[in-house]
């Protein structure tokens, strides 16, 4: 199943344990629970590839509660996080990246006890590809990862991992924001994203998603950052509020227009800039 958290490489060594985000950052100091769980592994080292979430009520892997948890910009500790671990790269000085991925699944299941509180090791399903992906879709999943049993670990896109997601979700730049009818934070945002020449294409707006408190917190900020015309030229509106383009949205979203602005599309939370 795909899980909807930040992906996390996590390497073990002696009990000392480092976390590194896709891009290279130190997250270790962020989440306190998978270190103290990975420092408990019965190995002299290991590189683990895995998804750190936070569940919520219902025990489904929630980003807004992860988002929450993280806090944009403040360095908190989302305690609560667990890492689902997929992939194990490296044992004890040896490169498993050649073995097979059933191989190397294998041996990741032989280090993880499952008495750590903090890991899991993410569920292998076979069968019907599109039975599964109607299930995970009905589960409130973000979608399905479908992997070659027989691949080696390879970095970058390949075609040994296909990703279906049940509902499009994506990092959008704001842009633009407007006030609540209630005149207490936002009512929706305008957003952006990089064309292929890395200037900023309009791509509409996200309107739904925000609580109370969310609406608030992003109203603040936003308020922070204004200017006066817009990021993306030629846009015009008299009820829009432009801001600089700085903060990242997560925004799940149906479709796209013919235009290239989102259909039905949902606030989910704000995405760490330094991670991207």
């Amino acid at each position: 199943m795909k899980l909807d958290g930040y992906r996390l490489c996590c390497q073990a060594v002696d009990g000392a344990v480092t976390i590194w985000t896709r891009n290279g950052h130190d997250w270790t100091a962020r989440f306190p629970g998978i270190v103290a769980s990975l420092a408990k592994l019965p190995v002299h080292s290991a590189v683990i590839d895995g998804e750190a979430v936070v569940l919520d009520e219902c025990g489904v892997p929630s980003f807004g509660a992860l988002q929450v948890a993280l806090g944009r910009g403040s360095w908190k500790a989302a305690t609560d996080a667990i890492l689902y671990a997929f992939d194990l790269l490296h044992l004890d000085g040896m490169d498993l990246r050649p073995w097979k991925l059933s191989e190397r699944r294998d041996a990741l299941f032989n280090i993880v006890p499952a008495t750590l509180l903090h890991i899991r090791i993410s569920e292998d399903i076979e069968g019907d590809p599109r039975r599964i992906f109607e299930a995970a879709c009905e589960h409130g999943l973000e979608g399905i990862i479908s992997k070659r049993q027989a691949a080696p670990y390879r970095s970058g896109r390949t075609g040994d991992w296909v990703k279906t997601k049940c509902i499009s979700s994506d990092t959008f730049i704001v842009i633009g924001y407007e006030p609540a009818s209630s005149g207490v934070g936002v009512g929706g945002l305008r957003l952006a994203e990089r064309g292929d020449d890395g200037r900023l294409v309009s791509v509409g707006g996200v309107g739904t998603g925000f609580t109370r408190s969310v609406a608030a917190s992003l109203g603040r900020k936003l308020d922070a950052i204004r200017q006066p015309k817009p990021a993306v030229p030629g846009l015009r509106s008299k009820t829009v509020v432009w801001v600089r383009p700085e903060l990242l949205a997560e925004v799940e979203y149906r479709a796209k227009t013919n235009d290239g602005d989102l259909r039905h599309a949902s606030f989910k939370g704000l995405r760490d800039p330094s991670d991207q």
